[in-house]
């Protein structure tokens, strides 16, 4: 058997926050964020939903999809880097509102990349006959660590969460090949300062980023043993949509053939990945059998990629 997805969902906030919007509080302009981050707008939550909220929503609507219940889940893993409080964490709290009292739970940290660390973390589990079905969540909101007087980073960020449970699926379908990494010394280009907001240098994150993106790709693809034209449809971070083509170009993709929901929804750290996934397979953008690529990097600085063919 193989380890893969058999269920997906995602939340996000109802407020849209528009870059006229933005216009109005900061130096910016709809053009300006448009061409150089290919955001239109995303979704800021309310004063009274928190990270675990949406981290709720979001999995109920995997567990209802992977067709089990919230008392069959072995495991929650919940990748955020803004947890409703510094402990108990978000998987404790996603547990007790779920009900999924029997799953351990546990926080993973790694920024941008979590959701992939989450899910090959996961996989472990399911591969050494450990836990059968695992929830594994990307989560964020970010805009309460966005700075809203700089126009550098309050115009990339949004609010929002992705949801996966995974489990064992046939054979040659699940993750077929993955990669993780950290470079701790780049760590001071995206991170969160004393005074809570984040702040990153952009030149710097964009350098590592076209870099790193393509060539994880590319190497989970030579793990697996596939050619770039096997792969069916690219999911990558949704941070910036020069980064996004950068990878898409290094796999002779067409456009329509990658995720993009990053002009609707920014940049949603963890969470940005599951919610691309989940809206795909919503949309009919993913068949049974097709190869996928999942690629995410984040503060850390982290990466992590991997190969997957859809379906149980």
């Amino acid at each position: 058997m193989g380890v893969g997805v058999i269920g997906v969902g995602h939340y996000t906030p109802s407020k849209v926050v528009t870059n006229k919007d933005l216009e109005k509080i900061v130096d910016t302009s709809d053009e300006w964020i448009r061409t150089r981050t290919g955001i239109e707008e995303r979704r800021i939550a309310e004063d009274d939903m928190d990270t675990s909220d949406m981290a709720y929503h979001a999995s109920l609507s995997a567990i209802e999809d992977a067709g089990i219940k919230p008392e069959d889940i072995d495991l929650i893993l919940v990748a955020t880097v803004t947890p409703d409080t510094p402990f108990p964490s978000v998987s404790c709290m996603l547990q007790e509102k779920l009900g999924a009292w029997n799953a351990a739970a546990m926080d993973v940290s790694a920024a941008c990349a979590g959701f992939m660390y989450g899910m090959i973390t996961a996989k472990q589990f399911i591969e050494t006959k450990v836990y059968k079905h695992i929830l594994v969540v990307g989560a964020e909101k970010l805009s309460k660590i966005t700075d809203w007087s700089d126009r550098n980073t309050c115009v990339l960020f949004g609010d929002g969460a992705g949801a996966a449970v995974m489990g064992e699926v046939s054979e040659g379908k699940g993750i077929l090949s993955f990669e993780l990494g950290a470079n701790g010394s780049g760590g001071k280009h995206l991170y969160q300062k004393d005074d809570g907001f984040i702040t990153m240098n952009g030149r710097e994150v964009f350098k590592f980023a076209v870099r790193q993106m393509p060539e994880s790709s590319l190497n989970v693809l030579e793990k697996a043993g596939l050619q770039k034209e096997d792969v069916d449809y690219l999911i990558p971070h949704q941070a910036n949509i020069r980064i996004m083509e950068a990878a898409r170009e290094r796999l002779d993709i067409p456009e329509e053939r990658m995720a993009k929901v990053i002009t609707k929804y920014g940049n949603n750290s963890s969470a940005s990945i599951p919610m691309a996934l989940s809206e795909s397979v919503k949309d009919g953008k993913i068949s049974d059998n097709d190869v996928i690529v999942l690629v995410g990097f984040g503060g850390g600085l982290t990466w992590g990629a991997l190969a997957l063919r859809w379906g149980r």
